[in-house]
Formats: C-alpha cells, sequence, structure tokens
C-alpha cells in the first residue's frame, strides 16, 4: 500500500484550492469532494472556509451530510478552518436557522466571534504540535471557541480566546492556513491521516 494517504477538500465553497495547493505541498494526493461516492474514496478530508450556514445546506443538498456524519463517527481524519471549525463542533452558541453541524469535536464555538469582514486580521499563533515560528493566522470574520469538553485538546490561542483544537483524529482552527504559504498545520493533518491509516491496516 502507497503511504501517500488521499485526502479530499469539501468543494462546496470556500478556499479550495488553497486547501488543495497545501496538501499536495505536504506529499499528499489531494482532490475535491463535493459527493458520497467521492468521500468514500478519501483517508481524510478538509473542510475550507467560507459561510458555514451555506456549506450545511449544500452538504445536505448533496447528499454528502449524512455520510460525513457517519465517517467523522468512525474517526476518519478530518481537519476545519474556520467555518469547517464551525462544522465539526457539537454546539454552535448563534446558530442561523437551519444551519446543521457535522459535529465530532467536543466544543461550543461563537460564529464571527473576531468581528465583520472589514475587521480581518492577521496575527502569529504559537500552535502545540507544529515545530519552528509561531504560524500566521490569517482571521476573516473567525469563529472563537467558547468552551471545550474534556476529551477537546487546546493546541492555541489567541487574545485570550481558544482558536484551534484537536479531539481524536478532528483538528480545527478559527483561522486559514492555507492563505499564507505556511503548510505546516496541513503537514501536521497529513501526518494524522498516515498514522490512522498505519492503525487501520494493522
Amino acid at each position: 500500500m502507497s503511504n501517500t494517504p488521499v485526502i479530499g477538500v469539501l468543494a462546496l465553497q470556500g478556499d479550495v484550492r488553497e486547501h488543495l495547493i497545501a496538501l499536495a505541498a505536504a506529499d499528499a494526493v489531494a482532490r475535491p469532494v463535493r459527493r458520497p461516492e467521492e468521500l468514500a474514496e478519501v483517508d481524510g478530508l478538509v473542510i475550507p472556509g467560507g459561510e458555514s450556514t451555506t456549506i450545511s445546506k449544500l452538504a445536505v443538498l448533496f447528499g454528502v451530510m449524512e455520510p460525513l456524519r457517519a465517517r467523522v463517527r468512525d474517526a476518519m481524519p478530518v481537519y476545519g478552518t474556520c467555518a469547517g471549525l464551525i462544522m465539526l463542533a457539537d454546539k454552535i452558541l448563534d446558530p442561523r436557522s437551519g444551519q446543521e453541524t457535522i459535529g465530532g469535536i467536543d466544543m461550543i464555538v461563537r460564529r464571527n466571534a473576531f468581528g465583520r469582514q472589514n475587521e480581518s486580521f492577521e496575527a502569529a499563533v504559537d500552535v502545540k504540535g507544529v515545530e519552528g515560528d509561531p504560524v500566521e493566522g490569517v482571521f476573516i470574520r473567525a469563529p472563537w471557541v467558547e468552551s471545550v469538553g474534556a476529551r477537546t485538546e487546546v493546541l492555541a490561542e489567541h487574545g485570550g480566546h481558544i482558536v484551534a483544537v484537536r479531539q481524536g483524529n478532528a483538528l480545527a482552527t478559527s483561522f486559514h492556513p492555507e492563505l499564507t504559504g505556511d503548510h505546516r498545520l496541513h503537514a501536521l493533518f497529513v501526518d494524522m491521516v498516515r498514522a490512522n491509516r498505519a492503525a487501520e491496516s494493522l
């Protein structure tokens, strides 16, 4: 079995191309995923930023929401950025009408917590598990994590708020690492997928 993992990017909305490029740079085979049959062929999945309500509705429309929930329950590695973090939350503080999440991380999130689009900013973030200099975080209408459960590990904070978490095979950041050219977080996720594949093949 090739040790190069196949990682999908949920291609319903958001920075799909940038994530595909970052994953390829981190030595994964990267491909867009829109439908259940495409989801079935990947070892892990990135859920990009965008508008979490729209992603939620499109995931239902494309018939991929339930298969996604099932794969996440079965411990498929998944990484959510910005809106993707919201999608992986077990609970949203201020959900829009009809908004659903995939779940998978025991956390409560607040949408648009860092402000509107025109209040977007960049900041250096120390992320546990990422060696070297801090990661440059791009925060665009970013959520933050209000609280986490006992099984969820906090990987980073900014301004006193949680902005990166991990629970088992699920990773999530409030910010967009795919926009900076720094692929260390994607490399961390690729390593998670590799480790999961190795464990499954035993």
